[in-house]
């Protein structure tokens, strides 16, 4: 592992590279690490399982520069996280290697054709040690807001030179690793956001059941996107499976829902609701006309003449008219 040496950058404090030497870190990409930390907290990266699409991007990396070795490398507080790796055993290094800061703050590809050549660099457990780098090239990995979150990186154990394509095929690999992390963030985030409002649907039914109407339920909070709306069941003329979803037609409007017919079944009074068919739910006091195996509804829209027909599943018909006060 790394010496904490290399936690610091080289040389003496002047910025000013010596002849035939790199900047210092302190004159490359300026980041407040508060910041950066913040922004990494916000992406599911840490500590997580592979993910096929980042370790192809980084297959492809190796294959691009013609090394043997290629990683997305994640940099925390104190260490640096490996979510995808090429050619590599280790998942996690517990220092942050120099060339990494180095790359992580670079504007562009930071290359080392020769590590044991370099001054900075030879010194490093990762060259005189395993895995005996000699050769790396790294691209920083950006949020948005241009805050870097680590590097998308080619090494091996022979001196390299990219060539000018294969520099940008580097640049190009880099920007698509980064929308792959901000494609991960904003799933993390619709995630949150999803239990958020499942928790205030929960609550709201809840709230609902303890309403009653001569001991019913009279509301039911149907989720229509980011929204929760109230609809009084007494509005409600009857519930139609589609699919994954259902439609629940009501006076006013119809409502498309993510659900199960049980589920609703469960949330609707079950004095005033009767399971007619696999697919329908219907309000009893909407039945017009049974024949024979058709009930005709009032219309579920105001203003309308028209009777909505519903099919009477052969299973449901004896509980049916036995719930009907005919003669």
């Amino acid at each position: 592992m790394p010496s904490s040496s290399l936690m610091s950058p080289p040389g003496p404090p002047d910025p000013t590279p010596t002849p035939g030497r790199r900047p210092l870190l302190s004159a490359l990409r300026q980041v407040n690490e508060a910041d950066r930390l913040e922004a990494l907290g916000n992406y599911p990266l840490l500590d997580t399982l592979p993910e096929k699409h980042l370790d192809e991007l980084t297959q492809l990396a190796a294959f691009i520069c013609g090394t043997s070795m290629a990683a997305v490398s994640i940099i925390g507080v104190d260490r640096q996280f490996l979510k995808a790796r090429f050619g590599l055993d280790a998942t996690e290094l517990s220092h942050i290697t120099l060339f990494c800061q180095y790359a992580m703050r670079a504007e562009d590809v930071f290359e080392i054709s020769d590590m044991l050549q370099d001054a900075d660099f030879r010194a490093s457990p990762f060259v005189t040690g395993d895995p005996f780098l000699r050769f790396y090239a790294g691209v920083a990995l950006l949020t948005p807001e241009g805050l870097p979150l680590g590097t998308l990186c080619a090494l091996d154990t022979t001196p390299h030179q990219l060539s000018d394509g294969q520099r940008e095929a580097l640049r190009i690999l880099g920007r698509q690793v980064a929308a792959h992390l901000e494609l991960g963030r904003a799933r993390q985030q619709l995630a949150e956001e999803k239990e958020k409002i499942d928790k205030i649907l929960r609550l709201a039914n809840s709230a609902a059941q303890s309403a009653m109407v001569g001991g019913w339920r009279n509301e039911i909070f149907v989720k229509q996107e980011q929204r929760l709306v109230r609809v009084l069941t007494a509005d409600i003329h009857y519930v139609e499976a589609l699919g994954d979803y259902v439609n629940v037609h009501t006076t006013h409007e119809r409502f498309t829902v993510y659900a199960t017919m049980k589920e609703l079944e469960a949330k609707l009074p079950a004095r005033d609701f009767a399971r007619v068919h696999r697919k329908y739910i219907v309000r009893l006091d909407r039945i017009m006309v049974i024949e024979n195996d058709l009930l005709l509804l009032d219309s579920a829209q105001e203003n309308s003449r028209l009777s909505q027909s519903v099919p009477i599943g052969s299973s449901y018909k004896p509980a049916l008219l036995g719930r009907l006060n005919h003669v």
